[in-house]
């Protein structure tokens, strides 16, 4: 019998406590993290009786009941509820351009912050990373006024501008980190071969920055997507608002219908769970990523 043939006994690995505790920690984490997940799922296929009997508030449905969907995205006008249909179709006008037009503007300032060295490019690098820390509250007013005197006040292109200025400093920061690890002489190579500075960025660096372009989008979709204090403030026609805002009247003026309430909420989080879930394997990758191999 060969060496190659024979096989040697496993070895028994002895359970370590200190692992285990951990893994008992996290698991009691996960559930207490899951637990509102679990109330939000089970009320909204609830019905309007059955969610009213607070004693049964952690009992799954009898049935699954669809009608608490359908009132959340049509709507009751009898009882004043307004529908998300409509103002679903504002939050993606709204994200998809402001997400866009972010992503492209912090990627050119990525390249020329991380790239094309010039006087003064770290100060402007230092006070555009400032906005990020400029709280919302501090510039309602004069945001509100700037954007009335442009004719944009009240308008969801307005709302877009805001969104996109806001990201700049966020998309701007991730992009110059990325671009900061491929290597110049990449860039000097394409520039020898008769490649301008905006031929540089679209056949050399664009190509690569793909997996930073997925960390990007998810990230600004996510924030955009899920802001209520610049919409509610600068949007006041109930038609033209995005659905965070919309959520709050289907509570109602006099009685509360949660599970209606609960299936506009599932109806609301559904975009943002589709994005990580097409996109959350490049987004793993987008994060890894931060070199070239040369």
């Amino acid at each position: 019998m060969s060496a190659s043939t024979v096989s040697l006994p496993r070895r028994r690995r002895r359970l370590d406590p200190t692992r285990l505790a951990i893994y008992l920690l996290l698991f009691l984490f996960a559930l207490l993290f899951l637990v509102p997940v679990y109330v939000l799922l089970a009320s909204s296929f609830k019905s309007f009786a059955e969610v009213q009997d607070l004693s049964r508030m952690w009992a799954p449905p009898t049935q699954l009941n669809l009608e608490s969907f359908k009132a959340a995205w049509s709507g009751v006008p009898e009882k004043g509820l307004r529908g998300l249909s409509g103002n679903l179709r504002n939050s993606l006008l709204l994200t998809i351009p402001a997400t866009i037009l972010s992503a492209m503007l912090g990627s050119l300032n990525g390249y020329v912050l991380a790239k094309l060295k010039f006087r003064g490019a770290d100060v402007i690098f230092t006070l555009m990373l400032f906005g990020m820390f400029i709280p919302y509250q501090s510039v309602l007013i004069p945001l509100t006024l700037t954007l009335a005197a442009a004719g944009l006040g009240g308008t969801l292109w307005g709302l877009i501008l805001v969104h996109v200025v806001y990201g700049i400093p966020i998309t701007t920061l991730i992009f110059r980190n990325y671009y900061a690890e491929v290597p110049t002489e990449m860039l000097e190579a394409a520039r020898i071969d008769g490649a301008g500075i905006m031929g540089v960025y679209w056949r050399i660096l664009f190509p690569l920055s793909l997996p930073g372009f997925v960390v990007v989008i998810i990230w600004q979709f996510t924030n955009i997507w899920n802001e209520f204090l610049f919409a509610v403030t600068i949007l006041q026609k109930p038609e033209a608002q995005p659905i965070t805002v919309a959520l709050r009247n289907l509570s109602g003026s006099q009685i509360k219908e949660w599970n209606v309430v609960m299936a506009g909420t599932l109806i609301a989080a559904l975009p943002t769970l589709l994005i990580y879930i097409i996109l959350g394997r490049f987004f793993i990758r987008g994060l890894l990523a931060g070199s070239v191999k040369g």
